[in-house]
């Protein structure tokens, strides 16, 4: 130790050689360092923030993948075309553009004077068609009646006729012998007057007994005469039985053909039923005609129309529509990707850009195919360069009871599609 060094002081050179201005200036400088660590409150500020960063990226996440939302929807409807059936001349339109109309109003009539004029044709030809039909289904079984008894009498007349035929035949028979007999007699007779002849001649017997041998002659020849007469009418006699015999077998045959006659009449009677049927048909038709003049709405809804007084309409030309907007629900085309989770039956929220109200509704079916699938010309995926294209799914989203009270949906709008998945 130096002897001239102040008590107390420091030997180091280094510290002795530091001037008083540097010692305060490093003093100085010890709590500025202290200040600049950071602090534990700091740091728990810090693992809060991230926390909750974390948790409502989280949560963020949870409710992003909670729906499938789109934009590519529209609101859709079945149109009810509204055309004639039959043609004609319009002479009354009931109803204006845009104007909702109830099932079953009329909206459109066709002049009713030619339909008119039809119906009563076909129905004085159907009047006509029964009363034919009438007489003659009287008339078959009065024919039936009628050909059982004819054949019941000509068989009768046919047996009488053979029984005459055989009666005369024997009568025949007996006029023979007659003649026969009676030119046996006469032969005999004729015999005896030439010989009682002869004898009175030489006068051997008495003229008296030759006048009776010649009257007796003379009789037998008369005899003979009668015989052959009574023949000759048993001859005709039993041609006429015989003609009778044919004539009743011709009649009995012509009788048999009365079941043919009786089947014939019953034919001609279903025929005019048929025809009965057949006029009833046109008068229904007819009457069907006259009720297509007035064109009924087919559905309630709005009507957007085509149609005018004094057009002159054909069959299937198309006259009003009727937009039933009761009835819309939403197409939303949701890409492939995301139907992963998607089910029917799904809660659905509709915005609707035109409004701004939100509707809900529910998912009711996804489409079997691709939107483009339906097209007038589908991809041909196997030609050419392919290009892989995120395709879109059409899915029908139903709108849940008196959500649409006000029928503010118009088909063709376009709204944005949440589908909740869980």
């Amino acid at each position: 130790m130096d002897p001239e060094s102040p008590r107390g002081a420091s030997s180091d050179p280094e510290k002795q050689s530091v001037p008083p201005s540097s010692r305060g200036a490093e003093a100085a400088s010890q709590p500025l360092g202290r200040k600049a660590r950071p602090k534990p409150a700091r740091r728990v500020l810090f693992v809060v923030i991230a926390l909750v960063a974390i948790v409502g990226g989280f949560f963020l996440w949870r409710y992003f993948s909670s729906y499938e939302s789109t934009d590519d929807a529209q609101v859709d409807v079945h149109l009810y075309p509204v055309s004639a059936r039959i043609p004609g001349y319009v002479v009354r339109v009931n109803v204006g553009d845009n104007e909702y109309v109830e099932k079953g109003k009329v909206l459109v009539e066709i002049d009713p004077r030619d339909y008119e004029v039809a119906v009563a044709q076909a129905r004085a030809n159907l009047d006509n068609a029964l009363a034919t039909a009438r007489s003659l289904n009287i008339n078959v079984p009065i024919t039936s009646v009628s050909t059982a008894s004819q054949i019941k009498f000509t068989a009768s007349d046919v047996e009488g006729a053979r029984a005459g035929v055989s009666a005369a035949q024997q009568q025949l028979t007996a006029a023979h012998a007659q003649v026969v007999q009676a030119e046996a007699n006469d032969v005999n007779a004729q015999d005896d007057l030439v010989r009682y002849k002869k004898l009175v001649e030489k006068q051997e017997v008495a003229e008296q007994i030759y006048d009776r041998a010649l009257a007796t002659a003379k009789a037998s020849t008369a005899t003979v005469a009668a015989a052959r007469a009574t023949e000759a009418a048993a001859h005709q006699a039993l041609a006429q039985a015989r003609s009778r015999l044919v004539e009743a077998e011709a009649n009995h045959e012509s009788a048999k053909t009365g079941p043919q006659q009786v089947s014939s009449t019953r034919d001609r009677a279903l025929a005019a039923e048929a025809d009965v049927q057949q006029k009833q048909a046109a008068l229904d038709q007819a009457q069907l005609n006259l009720g297509y003049t007035k064109i009924l709405a087919p559905v309630s809804g709005e009507v957007n129309k085509t149609v005018v007084v004094g057009l002159n309409v054909t069959p299937g030309q198309q006259l009003l529509t009727v937009v039933p907007l009761q009835d819309v629900w939403i197409t939303a085309n949701f890409k492939e990707t995301q139907l992963r989770h998607m089910k029917i039956g799904q809660k659905a929220e509709i915005h609707v850009d035109s409004s701004g109200r939100t509707l809900k509704g529910h998912v009711d079916s996804i489409a079997g195919a691709t939107g483009p699938l339906f097209s007038l010309l589908p991809p041909e995926n196997a030609t050419g360069n392919y290009v892989k294209i995120v395709q879109r799914i059409p899915v029908k989203i139903v709108l849940e009871p008196g959500e649409n009270k006000d029928l503010q949906l118009r088909p063709g709008m376009n709204v944005v599609v949440d589908v909740y998945l869980q």
